[in-house]
């Protein structure tokens, strides 16, 4: 696992007794849904509050390239929907390392005429997608892959329909992306899962969100069955990101304090709300109202055992929160984490050892042993987003800690570090 190339090393400080209020930026799961769906629709949808990041970026960059007109006005954004219609283009859909992205414009395309080719950042062209390909193949597509993952290019030709099948154990992205397009196909379309499903509750999401824009999908047993329509261009307003929220919840824990995330609401779509749960079984006590959630850290947390294969982006704010807890806690079921932005389970287990936790790594988790003293370090964050905002809240308690490539954030939350800085004034 190759080391980030970021030469920028920033140095956080110790701090105790925080009390804050905080809005996190919109979703990036919804954001870059509600970009697929808004662009398959029929009409003009106004994206209200949506991210602007650089994973939404890339994936803004090449709807454009097939003929979706978006513009941003502000905070918020309108999308041209072109009723299914996508346009050929000669140029190279670039997206960078936004794996979301990647699967979901596989499919996306498909719905075209032409020769589409997908590329990305180096660690892409190690992120599987064959899965996902091989279940598009049943609905005539034709496509070609380097040793199943990007660059891609697709010979596109419209949907076939019909059944797929699909193997979703490695990522339910693929699932998700079939989902979306799904609609479009000249046949009735609907997908049998071959195999288990990880992270179910993005799927949850997607198909939540594709209900909002008028199309419902029908789920028996492990089928799931596409009606034929278009999508009905709206507004659709995004919640805050709670994946970008646990850190500061997470914040919250390690250190005994008090911290609101204004924007989550309790009945919110993204599973990862979860984790203001999984801190309340460590000890931490939660709030839930129409001004946010709150977390209020306990004097001394408690380790946990857990199966994370349903939250996998939780995985690195909890194994951090985890060292500081009293006790053994166990992370199990996210072998999936290591064909993230990184393998994230073997680079959380060299970080957390790096700064003299007591930490093993399992073939599909981690064990680590909470309450050691830690030691200052400079934690490499492999161009990953998620592991610079995860050793983010180590300096919380853990005077010395400098992490690497701050600037990876902006893949998903490019105003962490001024947000974080806040949380302790």
């Amino acid at each position: 696992m190759g080391s980030s190339s970021g030469d920028e090393i920033i140095e956080l400080h110790t701090r105790t007794n925080l009390r804050a209020s905080v809005k996190v930026p919109g979703s990036k799961s919804i954001t870059q849904r509600v970009l697929v769906i808004a662009s398959l629709a029929d009409g003009e949808s106004e994206l209200r509050g949506p991210l602007d990041s650089e994973d939404t970026l890339l994936l803004r960059n090449s709807l454009r390239l097939l003929g979706i007109s978006i513009q941003d006005k502000g905070p918020d954004w309108t999308i041209g929907g072109q009723g299914g219609r996508i346009l050929p283009t000669s140029q190279s859909l670039y997206l960078g390392n936004n794996g979301t992205g990647m699967r979901f414009l596989t499919s996306l395309v498909c719905l075209g005429q032409g020769t589409y080719r997908l590329t990305g950042a180096r660690r892409m062209s190690e992120r599987p997608i064959a899965p996902l390909l091989k279940a598009l193949k049943a609905w005539g597509v034709k496509a070609r892959s380097t040793d199943g993952c990007p660059p891609l290019e697709i010979d596109a030709h419209g949907l076939d329909g019909g059944e797929a099948l699909l193997s979703a154990s490695k990522s339910s992205q693929y699932l998700s992306s079939m989902l979306l397009i799904g609609p479009y196909a000249e046949t009735p379309a609907r997908i049998r899962l071959e195999g288990p499903l990880v992270s179910r509750p993005y799927v949850d999401m997607t198909m939540a969100v594709m209900s909002a824009f008028g199309i419902g999908v029908r789920e028996e047993g492990n089928t799931f069955y596409l009606p034929q329509g278009t999508y009905k261009a709206r507004g659709y307003p995004i919640e805050g990101d709670a994946s970008s929220a646990s850190y500061f919840w997470a914040a919250a824990a390690v250190t005994g304090s008090r911290i609101t995330v204004e924007n989550i609401p309790p009945d919110s779509l993204q599973g990862d709300v979860i984790f203001a749960d999984i801190l309340a079984t460590m000890g931490c006590s939660v709030e839930r109202g129409p001004g946010g959630i709150t977390i209020q850290g306990p004097d001394r947390l408690r380790a946990i055992e857990i199966d994370m294969g349903k939250w996998p982006d939780l995985v690195p704010g909890l194994a951090v929160v985890a060292a500081f807890a009293n006790g053994t806690t166990v992370i199990k079921n996210v072998a999936h984490l290591r064909i993230k932005e990184t393998d994230r389970l073997k680079a959380l287990a060299q970080e957390l050892s790096r700064i003299g936790a007591s930490v093993q790594e399992l073939e599909d988790g981690l064990v680590i042993r909470g309450g050691r003293d830690m030691h200052g370090a400079v934690i490499d964050t492999y161009r990953d987003h998620r592991m610079a905002m995860a050793f983010a809240i180590s300096s919380l308690r853990v005077p010395g800690i400098k992490i690497r490539d701050p600037d990876c954030v902006q893949k998903s939350f490019p105003s962490f570090w001024d947000l974080w800085q806040d949380i302790g004034r």
